[in-house]
């Protein structure tokens, strides 16, 4: 066995696992444009107002439910073995719908697209908080989320292009995943021993992440409210051009990636200062969406928000994989991913139960504003009480 004890991940290796990890955005958003389409060829089926939309939620539903069982497959099997696995699934499974045509059997691939994509995502994240420690890990954590701000933006717009020639044309995307199977076996490595014993005879530390996931669940809710409610906002307010909306919606994205590209910047900051300002940021964003009709001041507040969000999600990445050990990273990224996905599967179950009383969606985005304001109040009382996190990184295990 060639000796890898010395080699030292670059910039090959972060392109690839970014370009991994934006295959699960690409999962999400990709064919958003053409659901009205889809609705139109199957309109015979019983429920195709229901299940057309089920498309494109299912994956993140699965991902929230199978993320961690997906980490303990990695931390057993190895982190470079899954991800080359699911990466080849995901094509299969994702370009399927081009020859099926039967709704009830598309449903079933988005299932395993939804399998693939926490496995993948799992794997990438795994294998950055491998390759990097310290503040360049903080900073490649960031810039994930930056890639897949920003690649959410371009997937939207080529699903759109791709959808001028039908419904079925933008899942041709899907074989993307195959071009970087090939590179990844020259390129990527296990950075320790691929068995599973040892993963066995450490236990995921449920102290260390059960705080960095109740709160990412929450993050996850706050993360996701405009994401699906600024079209309905704008709409709302009057606002009929396509256009309008989908360059709205784009300028909070980049907004998005922005706060995850400063994220290395601003670690030095300390979570508790962090955490505090990114809720209470993103709430004030939610109010100001509420206080107006402007479409102006609309976009300002879902930039506010945008941005705040963007930057909490590397945040609360790097707080909940700090303490891990190697043996235990891939579960522990696979619970956290898991939460994540699940609190943004409820957001919008949580403002439509708010709309109600409230008297609407603005107000029920303005209610939620304060409850994210309210909550980084309780974090700068609860974080206050925790003792300091260790300083040191743990050693890094010997690549083989």
């Amino acid at each position: 066995m060639t000796d890898l004890s010395d080699r030292r991940a670059g910039v090959p290796q972060l392109l690839l696992l970014l370009g991994a990890s934006s295959m699960s955005v690409l999962g999400a958003v990709l064919i958003a444009p053409v659901l009205p389409l889809m609705a139109q060829h199957f309109a015979a089926v019983p429920g195709v107002a229901v299940l057309v939309p089920v498309v494109l939620t299912v994956p993140a539903l699965v991902i929230g439910l199978t993320a961690g069982f997906a980490g303990a497959i990695v931390d057993r099997l190895g982190r470079l073995r899954v991800l080359q696995v699911a990466l080849v699934l995901y094509a299969i499974a994702g370009t399927a719908p081009l020859y099926l045509d039967d709704l009830g059997a598309i449903i079933a691939t988005r299932v395993v697209v939804g399998l693939c994509e926490a496995a993948i995502m799992t794997a990438a994240t795994t294998l950055i908080g491998d390759y990097w420690t310290g503040e360049q890990r903080n900073r490649y954590l960031g810039l994930q989320a930056t890639v897949s701000a920003l690649s959410a933006v371009v997937f939207v717009a080529l699903g759109g292009l791709l959808g001028a020639g039908g419904w079925r044309a933008p899942f041709w995307m899907y074989l993307l995943s195959i071009v970087l199977v090939l590179p990844m076996a020259r390129v990527l490595w296990n950075p320790a021993p691929a068995g599973g014993a040892r993963a066995e005879r450490t236990p995921v530390p449920w102290a260390a992440i059960a705080g960095p996931c109740a709160v990412t669940l929450v993050g996850g809710a706050v993360f996701y409210a405009l994401i699906v409610q600024l079209s309905y906002v704008l709409d709302g307010i009057g606002v009929t051009s396509t256009g309008v909306i989908g360059a709205a919606v784009a300028v909070m994205s980049v907004a998005t990636a922005v706060g995850g590209a400063v994220f290395g910047r601003l670690s030095r900051a300390g979570l508790r200062r962090l955490l505090v300002a990114e809720f209470a940021l993103s709430g004030a964003g939610l109010i100001v969406v509420f206080l107006t009709s402007s479409v102006p001041v609309v976009v300002a507040g879902a930039v506010i928000t945008g941005f705040a969000t963007g930057l909490m999600l590397p945040t609360l990445l790097t707080w909940a994989v700090r303490d891990l050990e190697y043996a235990q990273r891939g579960r522990g990224t696979g619970i956290w991913t898991g939460t994540l996905f699940i609190g943004e599967f409820v957001s919008p179950l949580v403002v439509v139960a708010i709309a109600g009383p409230a008297g609407g969606l603005q107000p029920a985005l303005a209610v939620l504003g304060v409850l994210s304001i309210v909550f980084a109040a309780v974090l700068w009382w609860a974080l206050a009480r925790q003792p300091a996190a260790p300083g040191a990184e743990p050693t890094p295990v010997p690549h083989s």
